[in-house]
């Protein structure tokens, strides 16, 4: 059974960092082979892409949102992939998700197999 768990949500003032890590378990296929991305979902509003890292080739996309103040990798050793997120914003509020897919990176939430239950990020102003 796949397994995807979040770690690292919490309350953070504007201007300041958080690092949030996804542990993927039970993928049929090696780690290394799955597109892992960060989504996020404010309140009221719909489910929107953040960033995305291919396994094979490690190619990363960003939304022009976060551009140059979060950054995306992965351990595939350790099956873990990674969000550091600086000079934080009230916009960045809210609940992060990881998702996983075979193949490649997409801003579509639909077309991802694996989600894990969402941490929550929280951004004061």
């Amino acid at each position: 059974q796949v397994q995807v768990v979040e770690s690292g949500g919490g309350l953070v003032q504007a201007g300041g960092s958080l690092r949030l890590s996804c542990t993927a378990s039970g993928l049929t296929l090696p780690f290394g082979n799955y597109a892992m991305a960060w989504f996020r979902q404010a309140p009221g509003k719909e489910r929107e892409g953040v960033s995305c890292i291919r396994g094979i080739g490690g190619s990363i996309d960003y939304a022009d949102s976060v551009k140059g103040r979060l950054t995306i990798s992965r351990d595939n050793a350790k099956n873990t992939l990674y969000l550091q997120m600086n000079s934080l914003k009230p916009e960045d509020t809210a609940i992060y998700y990881c998702a996983a897919r075979y193949g490649y990176c997409s801003v579509l939430p639909g077309v991802y197999n694996y989600w894990g239950q969402g941490t929550q990020v929280t951004v004061s102003s």
